[in-house]
């Protein structure tokens, strides 16, 4: 059992049509038929989506997809239409609102890794492998690989896990072309982004990305390069060899597994709610990565 600790009720607003409700975003449809999308405040961790919402987090996610999507223009097309508020729309959704084309959407978590970590360690301490893509001996938690990988995943209902795959799984699942355009692609954005973001002082250790087509033309959808899709580590303070500090839900998942939280991960129940100091220290790693990678201030 995982998903919801509370789902909550969408909210009804004339002219939009609800499609889905995700672990952070909920998703309309309008009258046009493109898709409207909201980011939430919600947060997930351990495949729960948390009681607390952390604040302004579903507009730093949107401004900072909006700020990397001008970056990445010459790389890839974006689903993004406009950024004005539908009519009818409450106004507690300004900031956080998309109004994106409706694409035909590849049933794949596009991933790629330049660093050692995460699922991509556990599988590589087994095998000297990640995704079955061979990797030299010596390396350790942190360590930057000698070239990005691409290791696509399929995609997870909510409360459920996303599964790597080879990308032979991606070929039979999608065809050699378009499995060769997620790869080629997925790693092109990536390297644009690691060196933006190393500038800034900021270590882009892995990233997933979601693309779908727009007519015949693969297109980057839904957030690219936030802290909910990415590992950014401070450049200052990385070093293989131990898990790095990190800006997404390290607060969260910390307290969660401290004796502090009382909450049992294995068996199953919902988490408890965040203190106040949490949701306040995840808040300000949220607005932290959006300042430094952007060099704009949040207010």
């Amino acid at each position: 059992m995982s998903g919801f600790v509370e789902k909550p009720e969408p909210l009804q607003v004339p002219g939009l049509v609800h499609l889905h409700t995700g672990k952070v975003r909920d998703l309309y449809r309008n009258d046009a038929g493109d898709l409207v999308m909201v980011a939430s405040d919600r947060i997930s961790a351990y495949d729960w989506v948390l009681p607390t919402e952390i604040p302004d987090k579903g507009r730093v996610l949107t401004r900072l997809s909006l700020w990397w999507f001008e970056q990445l223009a010459d790389l890839a097309p974006n689903h993004v239409l406009s950024t004005e508020l539908p009519a009818g729309a409450p106004a507690d959704w300004a900031g956080r609102t998309l109004v994106c084309k409706s694409l035909r959407m590849v049933p794949v978590e596009c991933v790629a890794r330049g660093y050692l970590t995460g699922s991509g360690l556990v599988e590589y301490q087994q095998s000297r492998t990640v995704c079955g893509i061979p990797l030299p001996e010596g390396l350790s938690d942190g360590s930057e690989l000698p070239e990005p990988i691409f290791t696509p995943a399929t995609k997870a209902a909510v409360g459920e896990h996303d599964e790597n795959v080879s990308f032979d799984e991606v070929v039979r699942q999608v065809g050699a072309d378009t499995a060769e355009a997620l790869r080629d692609t997925t790693l092109a954005v990536y390297a644009r982004a690691r060196d933006v973001a190393r500038s800034r002082g900021i270590v882009l250790a892995d990233t997933k990305f979601e693309f779908g087509f727009d007519g015949e033309v693969l297109t980057l959808a839904d957030e690219v390069l936030t802290p909910d899709s990415s590992r950014f580590w401070p450049a200052e303070t990385w070093e293989p060899g131990h898990a790095q500090p990190s800006y997404d839900k390290q607060y969260v998942r910390d307290w969660l597994t401290s004796s502090a939280s009382g909450w049992e991960r294995a068996a199953e129940v919902p988490p408890p709610v965040l203190p106040e100091a949490v949701v306040a220290a995840t808040r300000a790693k949220y607005v932290e990565a959006y300042e430094r990678l952007t060099g704009t201030s949040w207010q």
